[in-house]
């Protein structure tokens, strides 16, 4: 019975991995389209990808439930389905900011200019690595670098709060780039989001180790 469990387990990791890839590739994707100056086509790109995300939600919210109710886990087992459920909703969402941001991208196009395009690169750059330790951190269970997040998260806010102001001074240098500038912090904010998302994956990877809330 156990071994008809572990492999469950087993199956229901791997997709939660398969799912943080997803929202990885999303961003890279982004990335590189505004790195290449080349945005067309990129939200139905990024959109594709999208809908893996959601059905894997689906998929993996049905196996842990229907695991839950066959094994009846106790103690680090039952954590570990409180990680996977509740980051559902965190990676699910994340990966429809990174559609809002392609949309965003893809609009604008070519009259976005490169300092705006020199601001949101770090943030994208700095998202991507956050996935990447966010992933390490689940597969080795290393809860220091699952900490790290938090404050790597810090420097989106900072990367953030810096376009913000960089925006305000473009309106009131020239009130034309109004609605452009709305678009850019739009954006902004919701890679802000997704920093924030990723977090709360990291935070319960602390606690289904220890069992204490960050």
């Amino acid at each position: 019975m156990r071994d008809v469990f572990d492999s469950t387990l087993h199956e229901i990791s791997s997709d939660f991995l398969r799912m943080q890839s997803l929202v990885l590739e999303q961003i890279s994707k982004v990335r590189s389209a505004l790195a290449a100056g080349n945005t067309t086509g990129l939200r139905d790109r990024i959109k594709m990808i999208d809908l893996e995300i959601d059905q894997l939600e689906i998929e993996l919210e049905t196996a842990s439930l229907s695991a839950i109710a066959r094994h009846q886990p106790l103690a680090g087992d039952l954590r570990f389905f409180l990680l996977i459920l509740k980051s559902l909703t965190d990676l699910e969402r994340a990966g429809d900011y990174a559609v809002h941001v392609a949309e965003d991208l893809e609009e604008l196009a070519g009259d976005l200019k490169p300092s705006s395009r020199s601001d949101i690169l770090p943030m994208l750059s700095r998202l991507a690595e956050m996935l990447e330790r966010l992933s390490y951190a689940y597969t080795e269970l290393d809860l220091d670098l699952a900490g790290s997040l938090e404050q790597m998260d810090d420097e989106i806010d900072a990367l953030y709060e810096q376009l913000q102001r960089s925006s305000l001074t473009r309106i009131l240098e020239d009130s034309r780039s109004l609605a452009g500038a709305l678009k850019i912090g739009r954006m902004a904010r919701s890679l802000e989001r997704l920093g924030d998302h990723i977090v709360n994956v990291a935070d319960r990877i602390v606690y289904w180790q220890t069992g204490k809330r960050t």
